[in-house]
């Protein structure tokens, strides 16, 4: 598609999708972006593009010495796993419900937890630094343990899937769980209250400084939250492993794909250092592994980034919502439900009616908006989601 662009305040705002088709709290929130003083050369904003707390959700903001809280996300470090297996289609049974019960039984759903840390999470590097992090998450530590290695709810999920050529992978999506909501939500109240934010048109886009006590407070927090969002994802992936293996004992793993959709990072563009918030956005520098799903009902794929500038070399993190949780328990029945995941092992209760795959965008038309960004290497539907 052609790139779309908005003059905003200060900066420009480059659009990966048609302008008509970006709902009005988001242009507003886009614009409100583009006005602050400290953002780089523009805002890059992926096809999946939707309002969100503050910030919008797949917004790409690149600044100047300082950074957004808010354009991080609560769920510091949410992401990706993927890992593509030697099974094939028809090792797998006509019914998956044993094996999605397995799974839901081997991890902990919503906001549940171990009884007791994981073996390799109670070892973890990660425990030696908790007691750095901001006084009001310290009575954490405990849960933060118990929580590593599980789901947590909303969109978060765990799936089993089929490529082009039949193979099976395993995918799944979570973040830092409560600790990495605390930490943000902690965060985004300091930088409200800081004096240069005063005045700012939406109060959620508070900055932190470079130099300040607040800004090295954050970073500490936040690059922890993001270690332990990735530390998450790897345990929970070898738990589903380990339920896998349970059920085909001659399976074999290749190398897991991993990576971050809610984050910051540090970063050369445009031949200047700048600090990269990527919110509802993955990294997509040339030949970079990325993971984009679409809902539990549609195709997701596995691709490999194309280093595009204008986009601070990112891309997409899925389809996007085109609609809220509240109005799609409104819209849509779980009849609704059952037809728009047929051919799925899946739950199709009312619990879940908030993900039904009708209130995210067509995932189709979110890759061919960015064909730019990525280069698609293997598409996946799932057969089997686990959602918490």
């Amino acid at each position: 598609m052609s790139l779309a662009t908005l003059q905003g305040a200060v900066a420009p705002i480059k659009m990966w999708t048609p302008v008509h088709e970006v709902e009005s709290q988001a242009l507003t929130q886009l614009k409100n972006i583009a006005a602050l003083p400290w953002v780089f050369k523009h805002v890059a904003v992926m096809p999946d593009v939707h309002f969100g707390k503050g910030a919008t959700v797949g917004s790409v903001i690149a600044m100047k010495d300082a950074i957004a809280p808010a354009a991080v996300g609560v769920d510091i470090g949410c992401g990706m796993a993927a890992v593509k297996t030697n099974l094939t289609a028809s090792d797998l049974p006509g019914s998956l419900k044993a094996l999605r019960l397995s799974i839901e039984k081997a991890i902990p759903v919503g906001f549940n937890q171990y009884r007791d840390p994981l073996d390799a999470i109670e070892r973890h590097a990660l425990w030696d630094e908790f007691d750095d992090l901001d006084a009001r998450v310290q009575n954490l530590f405990g849960k933060a343990r118990r929580q590593a290695g599980t789901l947590g709810g909303g969109n978060h999920f765990i799936e089993v899937c089929l490529d082009q050529a039949q193979g099976v992978w395993i995918m799944l999506h979570s973040g830092s769980r409560n600790v990495g909501n605390e930490l943000a939500k902690i965060h985004i109240e300091v930088a409200q209250k800081l004096a240069h934010n005063q005045g700012l048109p939406d109060r959620d886009l508070a900055v932190f400084l470079k130099g300040t006590k607040e800004m090295t407070a954050y970073r500490r927090d936040l690059f922890w939250a993001q270690r332990y969002a990735f530390l998450n994802r790897e345990a929970m992936l070898d738990q589903v492993k380990g339920v896998v293996k349970a059920h085909f004992p001659e399976v074999a793993f290749e190398a897991p794909i991993l990576c971050h959709h809610n984050y910051v990072s540090e970063e050369v563009h445009f031949g200047e250092e700048v600090l990269v918030t990527r919110k509802g956005a993955i990294r997509a520098g040339r030949g970079e592994w990325g993971i984009i799903p679409g809902s539990m009902g549609a195709r997701s794929f596995i691709v490999q980034g194309k280093g595009n500038p204008e986009s601070f070399e990112s891309a997409s993190h899925g389809a996007g919502r085109k609609m809220s949780r509240n109005a799609a328990k409104k819209h849509f029945s779980i009849q609704d439900l059952a037809r728009q995941t047929e051919g799925v092992e899946c739950r199709k209760d009312a619990g879940v009616l908030d993900e039904i795959p009708g209130c995210y965008k067509d995932i189709d038309e979110v890759m061919r908006n960015q064909a730019d960004l990525v280069e698609i290497r293997f598409e996946l539907k799932q057969v089997l989601c686990v959602k918490g």
